[in-house]
């Protein structure tokens, strides 16, 4: 995905910040029942560093990941602006690891960044918010008149985070070994194209925490951020940032620096161009273009590019990532009603963004590899680019339960690559257009005009 969205109503939020003591705040059901949409974040819009080579056969003139090409026939539109294209038939596509005909198990460094949220004053003094019953209707009375610091912490979530299915092996039906689910779902979307012993697995490991500073904005502007506390009075169930003052404190503004997250992570070398790195946040999320009532984005995946230095050969950098926020059960789904492939709750973000970022790893940034022609799923969503759980995120049933040491996880299912090549007969495991569930995908989108008319 490019990334997850909600929406909610501003007239609620006006209700509900009117009683609270710290402006932002908001009640802990307020997630509930939300619609996911989604946007692209564009590398190229966060900072522009000079000429970007179109990537014919990556990685030549980049220092990013391993990753290999391949193109695919289907007549389409290829959009020239807003309101024009031509028609194309010849797709290329670019994709994590080695090529299925290849082999052998390819092996990507990736760490993760736990992230704590720092939230301040608009004067940049730490915020506080004091517990009473109208923003803590179940805090008990010794919890009441609590003066807590607004600081939100991964640390609950991180253990759990990195013994998912997303780094963690369990049985698929795509591999003859127990392998990660982003392994299993490219193995199933090139069939008997791919090896026997063909896999691309994520070496993760745990990098010191990061912390990043949000900045309240004074009324009457839009809120930088809005939370919520736990049941219990502690910080925090939730937190919403605007998606512009996220940008600005996740991705540096020009060259790395220790100003912001991703900038510290590559000067302190935490992170690499030939790693996936994920930053994890704590059930945080974004709303979008200063909006509250666009919320709210629970991952998406791109890159940071950096300019060339001596020891690289001056090749610019490319530096693949995705922020993902763990989802506390509750927050956005009953845990007692939903069933179990349709729970948004845990790694659902995270391992949306990866199988993305291994079908998708530069986000279409060059105009060429992973754009697509138009295609429609059947709750009405239109796009032109290879983002693979993005087909998926807002039909029926789009989580699989996995469950690993007890804990059954709740990854998505995505969309597979003949769906995109508009392949009458799949060529994917099974002849299947999704997967680990094969039954959420079971026809093509029909053939769409530029914008898919709308």
């Amino acid at each position: 995905m490019r990334k997850l969205a909600f929406c909610f109503c501003l007239a609620s939020l006006c209700s509900l910040t009117a009683l609270a003591q710290t402006r932002g705040q908001v009640s802990k059901t307020f997630l509930q029942g939300k619609h996911i949409t989604h946007t692209h974040p564009n590398p190229s819009a966060f900072k522009v560093k000079g000429n970007i080579p179109a990537p014919h056969g990556f990685p030549a003139g980049v220092d990013t990941l391993t990753n290999f090409t391949g193109h695919f026939t289907a007549q389409g539109i290829y959009p020239i602006s807003n309101t024009a294209g031509v028609a194309h038939n010849v797709w290329e596509y670019s994709m994590v690891g080695n090529p299925p005909e290849q082999g052998g198990t390819t092996a990507i460094n990736a760490p993760v960044i736990p992230v704590t949220i720092d939230m301040r004053n608009p004067d940049g003094s730490p915020a506080f918010v004091t517990t009473t019953t109208q923003n803590c209707p179940t805090c008990t009375p010794a919890q009441l008149g609590q003066n807590i610091r607004l600081l939100s912490s991964p640390d609950p979530f991180t253990s759990l985070f990195m013994n998912g299915p997303q780094f963690q092996n369990a049985e698929y039906s795509s591999s003859p070994v127990p392998t990660q689910i982003t392994d299993a779902v490219q193995r199933a979307e090139f069939g008997n194209r791919a090896r026997q012993n063909w896999h691309t697995l994520l070496s993760a490991h745990l990098q010191p925490a990061q912390t990043m500073v949000l900045t309240q904005t004074a009324a009457p502007a839009p809120p930088a951020y809005l939370f919520s506390l736990n049941g219990d009075g502690t910080c925090c169930a939730f937190v919403l940032v605007s998606d512009p003052v996220f940008s600005s404190q996740l991705f540096p503004p020009s060259t790395p620096d220790l100003t912001t997250v991703m900038g510290a992570a590559e000067v302190e070398g935490e992170i690499t161009t030939k790693d996936i790195s994920t930053f994890l946040f704590p059930n945080t999320y974004l709303f979008e273009n200063n909006d509250p009532n666009q919320c709210c984005v629970l991952g998406f995946h791109s890159f940071d590019l950096e300019q060339g230095i001596p020891s690289n050969g001056n090749l610019q950098r490319f530096y693949v990532m995705n922020y993902a926020s763990w989802t506390s059960p509750g927050l956005f789904d009953d845990p007692a009603t939903c069933a179990p492939d349709n729970c948004f709750e845990d790694v659902t973000a995270v391992s949306h963004e990866l199988a993305e970022t291994f079908n998708d790893p530069f986000v279409g940034f060059d105009g060429i590899h992973n754009i697509t022609p138009f295609w429609q799923n059947a709750a009405g969503q239109c796009q032109d680019i290879m983002e693979v759980g993005d087909v998926i995120e807002d039909l029926t049933n789009p989580t699989v339960p996995i469950t690993i040491n007890g804990f059954t996880y709740h990854p998505q299912t995505e969309a597979l690559l003949p769906w995109f090549e508009f392949q009458g007969n799949s060529s994917a495991l099974h002849n299947a257009y999704s997967y680990p569930n094969e039954t959420v995908l079971t026809a093509l989108s029909a053939p769409q005009p530029l914008n898919c008319g709308q």
